[in-house]
């Protein structure tokens, strides 16, 4: 399942790189958005249940995996910039549909703010509508650590907090993965936090009341740092909205375990097929974590214990 890759210029201004698996059977297309730190390998499970049944779209920002050779890094990038990018990308690969992760919500709520036509439905998963107090002490933290660039600091506040559910092979990952950073990337990320501590909550719920397409909201039980609580405050102002808990599995859901997996799966399914039947394709097979790699108020949970 290898992908068409490409780099695509934006607006003269980045060029990033993109990965598209397409389907045969596939009518529709989806266009997936990276959280903090993340790329395109972020993503690598999601694509093996999507991909039967969409075409799918990956990217990685320009700062950011293989879009950074093709890149200047005099500056950071802003999720306004984010927005843009997404929004020229949904016209360039005639996405239907948009799912984005952590914080790739933000990014994704202001691009669907601006109503792009071609969009359907959004997915947005482990996102909140505001900053409780273990995610701002969370991000205080990490802005201690990116400031005097302590790589090995960051991953292991990324392992000791929002990814502290995630099995120890996962965490091994995280750690070598921070710690191979570049300097620029922490400073984007430095002014990212930042950006997200002096935002007041309006911003994310004002995005949410522009938008008139249907909406998912996924978060897990155990996340405490976007809870479910603080994602359904989204209730009361998108237009349409379901939400989804993901039961016995925190920030990083679907790469925790394999139930975990499955009913995130059924969840995104469900939402963006639901007339179809979710019995699981061929070859859409959870990974065991030894060789896995981040207005209706009706709230739907999911229920399974895990394994």
């Amino acid at each position: 399942m290898k992908p068409q890759t490409a780099i695509v210029d934006i607006h003269g201004k980045y060029k990033v790189y993109t990965e598209r698996y397409r389907s045969h059977a596939a009518e529709k297309t989806i266009i997936l958005v990276n959280g903090a730190f993340s790329t395109t390998a972020c993503f690598a499970q999601t694509v093996r249940y999507l991909q039967p049944r969409f075409n799918v779209v990956l990217y990685d920002q320009p700062y950011a995996g293989q879009s950074k050779p093709h890149n200047r890094h005099s500056q950071p990038i802003s999720k306004e910039d984010e927005s843009e990018i997404l929004l020229e990308l949904i016209e360039r690969v005639a996405a239907d549909h948009v799912l984005s992760f952590s914080w790739g919500g933000a990014a994704t709520l202001l691009a669907l703010a601006q109503r792009p036509p071609r969009i359907e439905k959004a997915v947005i998963s482990s996102f909140a509508a505001r900053i409780n107090q273990p995610m701002r002490d969370y991000l205080e933290r990490g802005l201690n650590c990116l400031q005097a660039c302590d790589r090995i600091k960051v991953g292991r506040l990324i392992n000791t907090t929002i990814g502290k559910h995630l099995p120890s092979l996962f965490k091994r990952y995280n750690l070598r993965h921070v710690s191979s950073l570049a300097e620029h990337e922490y400073r984007q990320m430095h002014f990212h936090i930042n950006e997200v501590l002096t935002q007041d909550t309006p911003c994310y719920t004002d995005c949410a009341a522009a938008i008139d397409i249907p909406l998912l909201f996924i978060n897990g039980e155990w996340d405490e740092y976007t809870s479910t609580g603080d994602a359904r405050l989204f209730a009361g102002h998108a237009r349409q909205c379901q939400f989804r808990t993901i039961q016995n599995a925190g920030h990083f859901l679907d790469l925790e375990h394999k139930v975990a997996w499955d009913d995130t799966q059924q969840a995104l399914l469900g939402f963006l097929q639901p007339a179809s039947s979710l019995a699981r394709p061929n070859g859409a097979r959870p990974l065991d974590s030894r060789h896995r790699h981040a207005a209706s108020d009706r709230v739907v949970t999911v229920r399974r214990a895990a394994t």
